[in-house]
């Protein structure tokens, strides 16, 4: 069991220090999904959508989001990010329509880009129901969850394919 290291003395939550880390490449992969309604479905498709082109839209807002997680998260460092990219799929089952939402986020630094990726996978899927809501707002969005991270010396990488 890993020890948390957010808390100081008092027992209060605190900024790790990450200063004492190397620097080394970092990436991150992390998933959401937002299922739709057929209605939804064939007008994200179809690009009839009053606000705009849905997925344009939620790829900006969810790159916009990652480059800000440091700003909406408190314990979050401001991190150089050098690569943010996000790509949609869809997968339907039995009249069910999911949007699967992949974003992925890549550093050079001393912490690593987990909730980047995370902000910007869960912000995608809000970004397609804000701008959905209006046809229906039964929508469901998740689960989120973080599929991979490379990098580090601290802890070893992660992959949810494997994680044991």
């Amino acid at each position: 069991m890993s020890k948390f290291t957010h808390f100081n003395e008092q027992g209060r939550a605190k900024m790790v220090d990450v200063s004492h880390k190397p620097e080394t490449v970092r990436t991150a992969a992390a998933c959401s999904s937002i299922q739709v309604n057929k209605e939804i479905y064939e007008a994200i498709q179809n690009d009839r959508i009053q606000k705009g082109d849905v997925l344009a839209v939620a790829q900006v807002a969810g790159i916009m989001a990652a480059k800000k997680t440091w700003d909406i998260i408190p314990m979050c460092h401001p991190i150089p990010i050098k690569g943010i990219d996000i790509s949609f799929s869809w997968e339907t089952y039995n009249e069910k329509f999911t949007l699967k939402i992949l974003a992925k986020v890549k550093t050079v630094g001393n912490t690593g880009v987990e909730m980047e990726a995370l902000t910007a996978a869960s912000v995608a899927a809000l970004t397609v129901y804000d701008m959905c809501k209006a046809v229906d707002k039964g929508m469901v969005i998740g689960p989120t969850y973080l599929l991979e991270k490379t990098g580090g010396v601290s802890s070893p990488d992660y992959n949810r394919d494997h994680h044991s």
